[in-house]
């Protein structure tokens, strides 16, 4: 570019001695008691934290860039239903499970080893007396009916007969009422058992390692009535247990099986929360 007329001469080295001059201006730096997130005291040798730093909101953005500040993800009522708990740390909605015991009873403590979690024991439905109890129904009208026909045919010894034989039907009937009380169904963190019989007892245990398939099964009148046969399949041969029938709750119990099979720390989680909120409470 040349010098205009009558001018100085041109200096060449003039357009690198303007980009230097450029490059070595000083940034303006804005006062740190105006800027957010300084107090007087901060230094610049230790830096701001970033909890000194403007926290995100609701309202922040970044201009009109389009990327706005992190919002906590959204859920609908019934997504959070099955999260929520009550005071006892268990789960309020649709799938909402019966409160464990803390304590095994007498009947079963026995069989569990110290270092055993206790679970929960079941009793079989009562729809596992109704053969006994039809019986013994049955037996009363049809002997009594019995008895009072000899009594008046004047027949005495057939009358005792009569009379030894209800007695003898009814001893039965108390005695499956009996082992349907001693017969109970238990859940442990290591195994599934089933104990019965009240002269000689019967322990049948299953690994919860060993399970490969559980499934129930319910019959109409089972919906109706709310109870189940359990499946139990293992991977050995010999099984003390595989199928178990007549079970209160079959859905819940399946519910409780299943997540300590495969969810034992959720199990764990919400039992030391109920455990905290009883603490609470008492104190």
């Amino acid at each position: 570019m040349g010098s205009a007329p009558g001018g100085p001469p041109d200096d060449p080295d003039e357009p690198d001695r303007i980009r230097r001059q450029r490059d070595t201006e000083p940034i303006p730096r804005t006062p740190r008691d105006s800027g957010p997130g300084y107090s007087e005291d901060a230094a610049y040798s230790s830096g701001p934290s970033y909890s000194d730093g403007p926290a995100y909101s609701d309202d922040a953005g970044y201009g009109d860039s389009g990327r706005g500040a992190y919002l906590p993800p959204e859920f609908s009522e019934d997504e959070l239903s099955g999260l929520r708990t009550d005071a006892a740390g268990m789960p309020i909605g649709p799938r909402r499970v019966l409160p464990l015991e803390d304590e095994p009873s007498s009947l079963v403590a026995r069989y569990l080893f110290p270092t055993e979690r206790y679970r929960g024991e079941w009793k079989r439905h009562w729809i596992h007396l109704t053969t006994p109890l039809l019986i013994g129904t049955a037996a009363t009208f049809a002997l009594g009916y019995l008895s009072g026909f000899l009594a008046r045919q004047d027949v005495p010894g057939l009358t005792t007969a009569a009379v030894i034989i209800w007695f003898g039907v009814m001893g039965w009937v108390a005695w499956q009422i009996g082992d349907w009380y001693f017969d109970r169904f238990i859940l442990t963190n290591k195994r599934v058992m089933v104990v019965n019989g009240i002269i000689t007892r019967k322990v049948g245990m299953m690994p919860l390692l060993r399970v490969t398939d559980m499934k129930y099964e319910q019959s109409p009148l089972g919906r109706m009535l709310n109870y189940g046969t359990f499946v139990l399949e293992s991977a050995g041969q010999d099984q003390a247990l595989r199928e178990v029938k007549h079970l209160p709750n079959p859905n819940e119990l399946y519910l409780r099986v299943v997540e300590e099979m495969y969810e034992p720390q959720a199990v764990e989680a919400r039992l030391g929360k109920a455990e905290e909120s009883t603490a609470e409470d008492g104190a």
